[in-house]
C-alpha cells in the first residue's frame, strides 16, 4: 500500500514539474513582452514629453515670458510629466494603482525627511520665480557667502552663476530665499564713489577743480544728475577727496577705472601730489651724564 501511495506521489510531482516547465517559457515570454514594453514605452513617453515641453517653451516664448520663468516651468514640467510617465509604466504592468499610491504616500514622508535640502530648495525656487528678486542677466551678490556673478539660469533646484572669471557657481535656491541678495543690475543707473588722497602742501581748491574738469567732459558721466566733490578726510598723511557721480550701470566698472587712471595723469600735470603713508621718526640724543 505503501509503495503504492510512493508512486502516486511521485506521478503528481511529475506531473508538476512538467507543467512548470511546460509555463516556464511561456513565463520567460510574458517577463520579456513586459521588458521591451517598459522600454518602448518609456521611449515613446520621453519623445512626447519632449514636444510637450517645446510647444509650452513656444506658448512661453509668444507670450513673452521672461526667460528665468521658462527656465523654471521648464525643469518643473520635466519632473512631473516623467513622474506621470513611470506611473502609467507601472500601471500598465499591472501593478496595482492603490499600492502605488500607498507606497509613493510612504516614500513621500521617507524621502521628505530625508531630503528636507532639496524641498526646502524646490521651495526658495518658487518664492524666487513668484518675487522676482533677480532675473537671468542680473549681477547679484549672495551677501551670507559673498558668492556673485550673473545670474544665467534658475531651475527647480539651483540657481547658476557665471563669474567674470568664466566659473560656474551653483547656488541651492533654498539659500538665496534665505539670506539677503544685493542685486547690482536692477536699476538703470548707479552712483560711483570715489576717494584719493593729495598732501597737505597741495592746494585743495585746485584739485577739487582738476576732478571737477574731469568729471564734466566725461561722456559716460551722467550730467542730468548731480555729483559731488568734497573733503571726506584729514587723514595721517593726506587729505581724502571724496567724489560721487552717477553713470549707466554696464559703464560702472569702465568710469571707474578710467576715473582713476585720469585723476592720476592729472594731479601729476598739475603739480598736485599724492602722498604714501610714512613715519617721521625723530632722534633725541641722550646725555650720559659722567659719573
Amino acid at each position: 500500500m505503501s509503495w503504492i501511495l510512493l508512486t502516486a506521489d511521485v506521478t503528481e510531482e511529475l506531473a508538476l514539474g512538467q507543467k512548470l516547465l511546460k509555463a516556464a517559457p511561456q513565463s520567460l515570454l510574458d517577463l520579456l513582452i513586459r521588458v521591451v514594453f517598459c522600454i518602448v514605452a518609456f521611449l515613446i513617453g520621453s519623445r512626447i514629453i519632449s514636444f510637450i515641453r517645446k510647444l509650452t517653451g513656444n506658448a512661453l516664448k509668444r507670450a513673452n515670458a521672461s526667460k528665468e520663468a521658462k527656465q523654471f516651468l521648464d525643469s518643473s514640467l520635466k519632473v512631473g510629466l516623467y513622474a506621470f510617465l513611470i506611473f502609467q509604466i507601472a500601471v500598465k504592468l499591472g501593478i496595482d494603482a492603490t499600492t502605488i499610491a500607498t507606497v509613493i504616500g510612504s516614500a513621500t514622508v521617507t524621502i521628505g525627511l530625508a531630503f528636507q535640502g532639496s524641498l526646502k530648495n524646490c521651495i526658495g525656487g518658487i518664492l524666487i520665480m513668484l518675487l522676482h528678486p533677480f532675473r537671468v542677466g542680473d549681477y547679484i551678490i549672495e551677501d551670507n557667502h559673498k558668492n556673485e556673478g550673473t545670474v544665467s539660469e534658475i531651475t527647480i533646484f539651483y540657481t547658476k552663476l557665471a563669474t567674470i572669471d568664466n566659473k560656474i557657481i551653483l547656488l541651492p535656491n533654498g539659500a538665496l530665499a534665505d539670506t539677503s541678495i544685493t542685486n547690482v543690475t536692477n536699476e538703470d543707473n548707479r552712483r560711483v564713489e570715489l576717494k584719493v588722497g593729495i598732501s597737505y602742501q597741495s592746494d585743495i581748491r585746485k584739485a577739487k577743480s582738476v576732478i571737477t574738469s574731469l568729471i564734466e567732459t566725461n561722456e559716460k558721466i551722467l550730467k542730468d544728475k548731480e555729483y559731488s566733490i568734497f573733503v571726506d578726510d584729514l587723514g595721517d598723511s593726506s587729505v581724502v577727496l571724496g567724489m560721487r557721480f552717477w553713470t549707466r550701470t554696464e559703464d560702472f566698472w569702465p568710469v571707474r577705472w578710467a576715473m582713476l587712471e585720469e585723476i592720476k595723469y592729472a594731479f601729476d600735470e598739475n603739480g598736485i601730489g599724492i602722498p604714501f603713508p610714512q613715519m617721521d621718526v625723530h632722534l633725541d640724543a641722550v646725555k650720559k651724564e659722567k659719573a
